[in-house]
């Protein structure tokens, strides 16, 4: 069994296409893990092997692989850092004990990597920023530095500085050390050499805040530091731990992922600086009494995990993937505390890229997995017994804010469904639902990227095609006057005839539905007959007068008919009042309705001003502001139609920073110059559906 304090559980975070992938790459094969160095574009990467990742170029899923460093067990958690995919980054984060946030050196710091620093300072995750490409044309490790200090929420301290720049890049210093540590050749090794003589003021200048940064995490290091100027070297690295440990203290770091340059001296500071999960903050969690509890993150505790992530394999089926928090997990069974029940394993697992590795025990700090299991979902928490089990709260995923319309071909459709259905099991930002007035099946995910990935999966797995069409809006009609009008329906075909008539006063009901009253006096319409004119209304409101649209909020008064003793059915007086409800709607002034929705719009102040003339371009209304430490909050109204495709351009307009929620809100009246085209389509569309 590996010790768990020389155990390292660390996620690497950054936006999209920030060099992640082929960091973590190069960490493997200076690690000796693998015997070549993987790159994304060649789409040879060990992480990346998904045929989507491939075509794409990008991370989809989170990537799991371990690594053996100076005897540490560093396990490496890959993430996505595209927003269509950050709700996997945020459950690999929730169960690491290190953030390693990369930085592309010639890039500004983009909007995903800030709403994820922001999540790592309040969870007090302690973090390592790499720098990384800082071999390649423009890249400036000082420019990046100073963004990573304006921008993100921490605390930075340099504690390498690169010697050379862009491809003349040939080594770094260590701060702590003082040592130049120079790169030999492709395979990550290091050379210890003098500092050059042309970077000595700078190291002077950068040891000095180091040194700071150290001694303010201990008060006998801040008297030590104003008593004689300085620390020793072990009085640095004391200074650091502790500040690290508390994620008061962030280092930066400078590496090439790409060429491999600085990856070893990267795993030292990983393995000598950052903590082991017995170094972490006891687990919170909820016992079967309803009362919390804690519980240390050591072995001779009882075993606890967190499912995180849960994936189809080709080979092994469904895979369930948990963090141990705590104890020892051997055998062949948990208790699923979440859900109350026990189930059995066949083998544990470590998972290197797409193969998996079989162990006979897992303690704190292992990424582990187990296959087939039969009722275990991501978010559910494993302890060893009934006994012994506590549920810890699982990260929340974040809510999808892009549906679009599902469909497959004829006979194919209750495959698709089933397929769907699969995929929410993995993917927990995936909702699937049923517009009724429309007909149409949505999907809803986290950007048009998302639901196409979906798409591909499916196809890749079930063999069935997945079409995405935008969805239809629900558009509603009602009246805005009033009408009084006879519907009156006479047929005579030899025999027994068809009577009804009736006479209906129609008004506008705002906000109050479909309200009938009987008003007859008399029976002039016998009792038996007026149900029937409010059924024949009632189906003649399914289509309105417009544009073919269902009525809402309309007041009909029966007021008046009269009846045959001998031809007068419920038949007859349902199409009497359908007749009267289609002429009486023609002549009481309808209009188009359309769905307006709640929308709150989490900005940076910079992008207020241009969100809010966008959301004006769209007929939307501002309804209030607030703010809160980090955001201005927007909340605003606007109709369905103008903000469907609103996840993308949020994105767009705010570089990433922007976020956003969407509710239901009311029915509004259709401008009259935009409800003519929607009326003319919907006449043009149902020409053609005959």
């Amino acid at each position: 069994m590996q010790d768990t304090s020389k155990v390292r559980a660390i996620a690497l975070i950054g936006h999209g296409r920030c060099g992640k992938t082929s960091l973590a790459e190069a960490m493997l094969f200076t690690g000796g893990k693998t015997s070549r160095l993987g790159s994304v574009d060649a789409g040879n990467s060990c992480l990346d092997y998904d045929d989507e990742e491939i075509s794409r170029q990008m991370s989809i899923n989170t990537a799991f692989h371990r690594l053996t460093w100076k005897k540490h067990d560093v396990y490496l958690l890959d993430t996505p850092g595209d927003d269509n995919f950050l709700t996997e980054t945020i459950f690999a984060a929730a169960v690491c004990d290190t953030a390693l946030f990369v930085i592309d050196a010639t890039l500004p710091v983009k909007g995903q990597t800030v709403r994820l620093a922001d999540m790592a300072r309040e969870k007090n995750l302690p973090t390592l920023i790499a720098i990384t490409k800082l071999d390649r044309e423009r890249a400036d490790f000082f420019a990046a530095a100073r963004e990573v200090k304006n921008i993100l929420p921490f605390k930075p301290v340099i504690v390498q500085l690169p010697i050379g720049s862009e491809d003349k890049m040939r080594g770094v210093v260590d701060l702590i050390s003082q040592k130049a540590l120079l790169f030999d050749g492709d395979k990550g090794t290091l050379t210890e050499n003098d500092i050059p003589a042309d970077m000595l003021d700078d190291v002077a200048l950068y040891r000095e805040q180091l040194i700071e940064s150290a001694a303010e995490n201990d008060d006998e290091l801040v008297e030590r530091f104003l008593e004689e100027g300085s620390l020793s070297e072990e009085e640095i690295i004391a200074g650091l731990r502790k500040g690290i440990g508390e994620a008061a203290v962030v280092p930066v770091c400078a590496v090439s992922g790409l060429r491999n340059k600085g990856t070893a001296a990267l795993l030292d500071i990983l393995c000598d600086y950052f903590p082991s999960p017995l170094d972490r903050p006891a687990i919170e969690g909820i016992d079967g009494q309803g009362s919390a509890i804690m519980r240390p993150c050591a072995d001779d505790q009882p075993f606890t995990g967190l499912v995180f992530k849960t994936m189809a394999d080709p080979y092994a089926g469904r895979l369930t993937i948990f963090r141990v928090f705590s104890g020892i997990l051997q055998g062949d069974s948990f208790y699923n505390a979440t859900r109350q029940v026990s189930e059995r394993f066949g083998q544990l697992f470590v998972l290197e890229g797409k193969e998996q590795k079989p162990v006979d025990a897992a303690g704190p700090g292992m990424i582990v997995a187990v296959a087939k299991l039969k009722e275990t979902v991501t978010g559910d928490t494993l302890c060893a017994s009934q006994q012994t089990a506590m549920v810890l709260t699982p990260p929340a995923p974040l809510e999808p804010v892009i549906s679009f319309a599902v469909s497959t071909k004829k006979g194919e459709e209750e495959k698709l469904f089933a397929s769907i259905t699969r995929m929410l099991d993995e993917d927990l930002t995936l909702r699937l639902t049923r517009e009724q007035q429309t007909k149409q099946v949505l999907l809803s995910g986290m950007g048009k990227v998302h639901l196409e990935v979906v798409g591909s999966r499916i196809k890749r797995k079930f063999g069935v095609d997945m079409e995405l069409s935008e969805p239809k809006i629900p558009y509603m009609e009602t009246i805005r006057g009033k009408a009084r009008v006879q519907g009156k329906h006479k047929k005579q075909s030899g025999g027994r005839g068809q009577y009804g008539d009736c006479w209906i006063e129609l008004s506008a009901n705002p906000g109050g539905g479909y309200e009938f009253i009987d008003q007859i006096v008399g029976g002039v319409i016998p009792q038996q007959y007026r149900p029937a004119v409010d059924k024949g209304i009632q189906e003649a409101m399914e289509r309105g007068v417009l544009a073919g649209y269902p009525v809402i909020d309309i007041k009909v008064a029966l007021v008046d008919g009269s009846f045959h003793n001998v031809d007068s059915s419920e038949m007859a007086f349902k199409v009497a009042g359908s007749l009267a409800f289609k002429k009486a709607a023609q002549e009481a002034k309808p209009v188009l309705l359309e769905p307006y929705v709640n929308m709150t719009i989490n900005v940076d102040k910079e992008h207020v001003g241009d969100v809010m003339g966008d959301l004006n371009s769209r007929r939307g209304k501002v309804m209030g502001m607030d703010s809160d430490a980090k955001s201005e909050i927007i909340n605003a109204q606007a109709p369905q139609a103008e903000v469907l495709s609103y996840a993308t351009d949020l994105t767009s307009m705010t570089g990433g920073l922007g976020s956003f929620t969407v509710t239901f809100s009311h029915y509004e009246e259709v401008p009259a110059q935009i409800a003519d085209k929607i009326i003319a389509a919907r006449a043009a569309d149902m020409k053609e559906e005959g």
